[in-house]
């Protein structure tokens, strides 16, 4: 995926969390990973595995149409 990409997938991330009145914490812990590992993403610096994007989704109670730029 091109860093563009995760770039827009991050931002995506970050709205719907900010929406929902969540942390990065929040969201990490619902998801199971590290608060950094999760802030990296939504930075567009690192790539998410599919069962951690699909435990972020869960985490944030989102379909990936809502986050996919494609």
């Amino acid at each position: 995926m091109t860093s563009i990409s995760l770039q827009i997938i991050g931002r995506k991330l970050r709205e719907v969390r900010e929406k929902q009145h969540l942390t990065q914490v929040e969201v990490a812990e619902k998801a199971d990973i590290s608060t950094n590992h999760y802030a990296q993403i939504e930075r567009g610096e690192a790539n998410a595995s599919i069962e951690t994007f699909e435990n972020i989704l869960k985490a944030l109670n989102v379909k990936s149409s809502k986050i996919l730029p494609f």
